[in-house]
């Protein structure tokens, strides 16, 4: 196979601007631009580095990804004996690198680029992101490929399209493009500086080391290496998944090889508890709990008098699953077994599809509250079968779940508050100890949570009480299992007062006692913090978590794991009816953005 490039090699030359710089100015879009304006004798530059860029990027990633390709009319043949480093480029890039930004300064005219095609046999053309392409070498690429049947042409189009580039696009086999369109074609992949997608496939890229790299290499890097895989044979996931390696990888010196590049994408990450539970707590945005079980779904709905169909729940889950944008909001969702096993409109399972948009699926496997004998309080039912129920889900690609173990706070007849008794709370922390374990042992994140019932008529210092007490008998309990908590995750309540208590907790009270309690009471290796609802109306969730955010810095990532805060204004907004599911899409985002706005 060879790959023939048509594109200009670059020149970029940094230089670092000296930390005194106040001179980047800011523009509408929040983009820093220099303010050439500013007097050079204040400041300092140095050469701090000098690299090949534009089609000399895309040519070494295909090189060392072992597939046999050129530029035309250049020279420039890169290997790993012999870099390429005296080669004339077509132009010079000047890259002006600060703590405040980067600025670009590159020639107005740069020169046209040419087709030369050797006389070997050609299998692929790539318009590279760098082509300066006009009418001349369009027609010459036409008519090259109206002599050679069976030459596969791939277009890079700049967010600035070239109109021959454009041109040249609507006969291509692959496009790769800058500009996301509501309606891509079939042949269309758009990448970002923070992500590289195909239709419903979806690689977020995390670029944010200038020092290292420039998004003007990164889309090179990026594009190369998914045209690379493709050539090589690999699925569009894979190549996807090669590309981030490779971008989020490499530095101005180097690309990386195949090699290296399987070797990173095959990394087990899915077998290591705390690179999931990492992920899971990736901060500024939360977990959606969308695992209510049958009674409490068929509750809702009665609520509503939604009927409750498997056609009802399907589209109403459906409704969360398919919120545009979702995954810039939540790390991962909780599932309901029915939902684990249901189908999205694509054909994908809900688990298949979670995951093809870059979303963690998880999945509520206790079965329930059970009473004690001749008591009122809880344990919480599942052990019975959780191992072979967690390989199950294991093997259906489920990464992390969940156990709720309740606790109620009640009054006695003299009027004072009933806290739970130390069977109850030991008898629970057990339970959950050994269901982390086992999860662990499973290869799945375990989320443990232990949660004081909101619905009850107690002071917000009694709950913290509580809190505090039921955490560490939870967390003895955890290191008696030899659970691993950097691989774990805790989702607990906030500390307020009870629902029926007479005087309810204000959010700064909320934010301070909430605070106050898990530093007290919550181990610094665990992975990370995550809040339950709980019964509270919409907005006080959100003003609430945003009062325990600004009382920290926590050891831990603290975020939100809420169902109904985030869900009800949807559930109204549906009300069961299949017409409303873009108004309820519409009003679950804007829960979404308000919470993760506060984090």
């Amino acid at each position: 196979m060879k790959i023939f490039i048509v594109g200009n090699v670059l020149k970029d030359v940094y230089l670092n601007l000296d930390t005194r710089s106040k001179d980047f100015e800011t523009d509408k879009r929040n983009v820093k631009w220099l303010n050439l304006s500013f007097d050079a004798s204040k400041h300092c530059f140095y050469n701090r580095h000098s690299s090949l860029g534009g089609a000399a990027v895309t040519l070494e990633v295909m090189k060392k990804m072992g597939l046999n390709a050129e530029i035309s009319d250049s020279a420039l043949n890169f290997s790993d004996e012999q870099p390429a480093q005296n080669v004339e480029p077509d132009f010079y890039r000047y890259i002006l690198v600060s703590d405040d930004g980067v600025a670009y300064f590159a020639p107005t005219n740069t020169r046209e680029s040419e087709f030369k095609p050797s006389e070997d046999k050609i299998d692929y053309i790539y318009v590279d992101r760098s082509a300066c392409l006009t009418q001349e070498t369009v027609g010459k690429i036409n008519q090259y490929l109206d002599e050679h049947k069976g030459v596969e042409l791939v277009v890079y189009l700049k967010a600035e399209v070239n109109p021959y580039a454009s041109e040249l696009a609507k006969r291509a086999d692959l496009v790769f493009t800058e500009t996301k369109n509501e309606e891509p074609a079939d042949n269309e992949i758009f990448i970002s500086e923070s992500e590289v997608s195909y239709q419903d496939i979806v690689e977020p890229i995390a670029i944010e080391r200038v020092d290292k790299m420039t998004h003007l290499s990164a889309y090179s890097i990026i594009a190369g290496t998914v045209l690379g895989g493709f050539v090589l044979g690999n699925t569009v996931e894979d190549s996807f998944k090669l590309a981030r390696a490779n971008v989020e990888n490499s530095t101005i010196d180097s690309v990386l090889g195949i090699e290296e590049l399987k070797e990173l994408i095959d990394k087990p990450e899915e077998d290591s508890l705390e690179l999931i539970a990492a992920s899971l707590m990736a901060p500024k945005k939360g977990i959606l709990a969308a695992d209510e079980s049958g009674g409490s779904i068929k509750k809702k709905f009665a609520e509503l008098e939604i009927e409750d169909t498997f056609e009802n729940r399907h589209d109403y889950r459906n409704i969360f699953f398919t919120t545009p944008d979702l995954e810039k909001y939540v790390n991962g969702v909780i599932l309901f077994d029915e939902t684990a096993r249901d189908t999205a409109d694509n054909g994908m399972t809900n688990v298949d599809y979670l995951i093809s948009r870059r979303i963690i699926p998880g999945i509520k496997v206790d079965q329930g509250l059970e009473k004690f004998e001749g008591s009122e309080e809880t344990w919480t039912k599942g052990l019975d079968d959780l191992p072979e129920r967690l390989h199950e889900y294991q093997e259906m690609g489920l990464k992390f779940a969940k156990w709720r173990a309740a606790f109620n706070l009640t009054l006695n007849e003299d009027g004072s508050v009933a806290t739970p008794t130390e069977k109850a709370i030991l008898t629970n922390c057990k339970i959950l100890a050994e269901y982390a374990r086992d999860c662990q042992e499973s290869k799945i994140v375990p989320i443990v949570e232990p949660e004081v019932v909101y619905d009850g008529y107690y002071p917000i210092e009694k709950n913290a009480e509580v809190t505090g007490k039921i955490l560490d008998c939870l967390f003895e309990e955890l290191k008696n299992f030899e659970v691993n908590l950097s691989g774990c995750i805790l989702k607990v309540n906030m500390v307020l007062a009870g629902k029926q208590f007479e005087t309810q907790s204000t959010s700064e009270e909320v934010g301070r006692f909430t605070a106050d309690t898990l530093k007290s009471h919550v181990p610094e290796g665990l992975a990370g913090v995550v809040f339950l609802s709980g019964g509270q109306t919409v907005e006080q969730a959100t003003d609430n978590l945003a009062e325990v955010i600004k009382n920290g810095p926590f050891p831990w990532t603290v975020t939100f794991s809420f169902a109904r805060a985030l869900q009800d204004p949807a559930l109204y907004a549906w009300h069961g009816d299949i017409n409303n599911a873009d108004e309820a899409r519409e009003a679950f985002k804007q829960r979404l953005i308000a919470n993760t706005e506060v984090l």
